[in-house]
């Protein structure tokens, strides 16, 4: 594997339109993450706005690095899909006829899409896709459950 990006560490080089791009991706990162994860803590629910904020911030850092090396950006997306997949899977609860924290499960997976979005440079359409998510959740239930006869 061939390393495209090389840092020497000093003053001047430190801070260049790389970094300067992280930190931009970054920035949008925490925002997303703070407002899906906010949507979360507002209903209860175990993954709040640390975790949604993680899982964003390191799905673009991934993704991000993934650029910097020639062929691993289809295979490290690929990796993050898979890892969110076995978070989200731990977060599912079946209780007698009842299953809980889909909605959690479902809401870090989109975080880990935006993150792979950000990381790509896609800001405009991760923040489209966070106003959905932020969004959807809030949507009332159709069907209420009604009290046995």
């Amino acid at each position: 594997m061939r390393v495209l990006y090389t840092s020497r560490m000093d003053l001047a080089t430190l801070i260049g339109p790389l970094e300067a791009q992280f930190l931009i991706a970054l920035g949008i990162s925490i925002i997303l993450g703070y407002l899906i994860g906010a949507e979360r803590e507002l209903r209860d629910k175990d993954a709040g706005i640390s975790t949604h904020v993680l899982v964003i911030s390191g799905a673009m850092l991934f993704t991000f690095m993934s650029l910097a090396i020639e062929g691993a950006e289809a295979r490290i997306t690929a990796q993050i899909v898979t890892g969110i997949g076995f978070l989200g899977a731990g977060l599912i609860l079946k209780d007698g006829t009842n299953v809980r924290n889909l909605t959690t499960a479902a809401s870090l997976w989109l975080a880990a899409g935006l993150g792979v979005a950000i990381g790509y440079g896609f800001y405009v359409i991760a923040v489209i896709a966070a106003l959905i998510g932020a969004l959807v959740p809030r949507i009332p239930n159709i069907h209420k459950k009604r009290p046995h006869a």
